[in-house]
């Protein structure tokens, strides 16, 4: 009964209108999270969702906004079903919005497969362990922080660091090996500016990859309301196009902390109690909710790899977005502002920076061989020449040693030529090591205690003839 009469009736019982909500009075038996088409006094529609129902109240947010909406002129009806979006093999190389409409002047995605945007509960024990390396073509990630597939691995950063840049750039140069036909994009930019999200279109048209992306696009000036259903929305389409057409999907973000302001702005308009630095206290699982959709399900050939942007406000890395998205995912990368200033593209910071499932993706069937163990060295050598630099900064460079000298080169090398490299530089993973081992040949054997003999015998560029070092067995993984 309760169906027949939502379904067939419509509500003028709008209380207020602000912010993005309608405050509805006197409205039994709405359910949370359901479908409300709104229809002002000129006979336009807006499209709504039930963020909040109690006994006598429901909140319904708009996403098109409530400006122009006069209270007492407003109907509502309410559908009685979840918000769903329409999916086909024809959304990729399509640009939509929050709500999967179209963005780019073409016709609307039509299909009989309409899903619930908030996605379907996963079982855990469905689930199955992240593996295989995906190369994005960028050095500083590929060497030292590795993406798998199934892995979530944010990148953090500050106000005016490139993170769009190198996002677009992973988009454009992200493959997994040996599978390449069935690998897709989804990109949901959430409160990007008309410049950004004119870059980020050009971007893909330009390379060629537009036609494996699905864009997802919510501007600055359009209602932040919006900004809540988009990632649901692109995870939506994600989880079509990885477990009903076995695709693997990369899933770009950007930018995690506007939608978390968003989500503060609404939470503040409907009256919850406000958590740390004025965000509700369900920010954490509501992320969590998020990140938890990527990842790849037994018996199931595609998956979904997950990317979030997540800008640091002053650049604090324990601001509470970047704080929980790091106890949701498995690492993070951390981009410089001193390697930014310094002209270094990608500023990725390598000390801070981590990928927890980097081991499970690397190695000789994946990548090669000797990955694991030239990433290690070239993690200690750099945290050494740190360490030298802080020391010339007390006692001057001319106070140093010759060794210490090389260390001081060896770190100029390895931020200017392995985590520098051009924006439009693809570099494979064969590449990578190779430009790793060259930045390491600029120090004696001696000095390369985290990688084995015969990996040194076969790409150390230093000498030609290197005795086996003193002290260090050759079967040792950790040197």
């Amino acid at each position: 009964m309760r169906s027949v009469i939502l379904r067939d009736r419509e509500y003028r019982r709008v209380h207020a209108a602000e912010r993005g909500l309608l405050f509805i009075r006197d409205v039994p038996g709405v359910g949370f999270n359901e479908r409300v088409l709104v229809r002002d006094s000129e006979g336009n529609k807006r499209v709504g969702q039930v963020i909040r129902t109690s006994g006598d109240l429901v909140l319904v947010q708009v996403f098109e906004g409530t400006e122009g909406l006069e209270p007492e002129r407003t109907w509502i009806r309410f559908l009685d079903e979840p918000f769903k979006v329409a999916l086909a093999p024809a959304i990729l190389g399509r640009v939509l919005d929050g709500a999967g409409r179209s963005r780019d002047g073409r016709p609307p995605v039509v299909s009989s497969v309409q899903r619930n945007v908030n996605g379907d509960v996963v079982n855990p024990s469905a689930r199955s362990y992240p593996r295989e390396f995906i190369q994005t073509g960028i050095s500083a990630i590929d060497g030292l922080n590795s993406l798998v597939r199934g892995q979530k691995l944010p990148i953090f950063s500050g106000s005016g660091l490139p993170h769009n840049r190198l996002a677009a750039q992973i988009v454009r140069q992200a493959k997994l090996l040996g599978d390449e036909s069935r690998f897709s994009i989804v990109f949901a930019a959430m409160g990007v500016s008309h410049d950004d999200a004119r870059f980020f279109q050009s971007e893909f048209e330009k390379s060629g990859v537009l036609k494996n992306v699905v864009m997802f696009m919510n501007l600055a000036d359009d209602p932040p309301i919006e900004r809540l259903v988009l990632p649901r929305t692109a995870l939506t389409a994600a989880e079509y196009l990885a477990f009903d057409l076995d695709m693997h999907v990369l899933v770009v973000m950007t930018d995690m902390t506007l939608y978390a302001e968003a989500m503060r702005e609404i939470a503040t308009a409907k009256g919850d109690v406000p958590a740390r630095k004025g965000y509700p206290g369900y920010l954490y699982s509501d992320l969590a909710e998020l990140y938890e959709r990527a990842g790849r399900i037994r018996n199931r050939h595609g998956s979904i790899t997950m990317i979030p942007v997540v800008s640091m406000p002053s650049d604090d890395i324990t601001h509470p977005v970047p704080d929980l998205t790091g106890y949701i995912t498995e690492g993070q990368i951390v981009l410089s502002r001193q390697l930014h200033n310094a002209s270094v593209y990608p500023p990725i910071d390598i000390s801070p920076s981590l990928s927890r499932l980097m081991k499970d993706g690397i190695g000789e069937e994946d990548t090669r061989e000797d990955h694991a163990r030239v990433a290690s060295q070239l993690y200690a050598t750099y945290a050494r020449a740190q360490e030298i630099r802080n020391l010339a900064s007390i006692i001057g460079p001319e106070e140093l040693s010759e060794s210490d000298r090389q260390y001081l080169a060896f770190a100029d090398q390895f931020e200017e030529r392995f985590v520098g490299q051009d924006e439009e530089e693809d570099r494979t993973i064969i590449d990578t090591l190779n430009i790793a081992w060259e930045i390491l040949s600029m120090l004696g054997p001696e000095h390369l205690t985290r990688v084995r003999d015969e990996d040194i015998s076969k790409y150390h560029r230093w000498k030609d003839d290197v005795e086996p070092r003193e002290g260090v067995a050759s079967g040792d993984d950790d040197g």
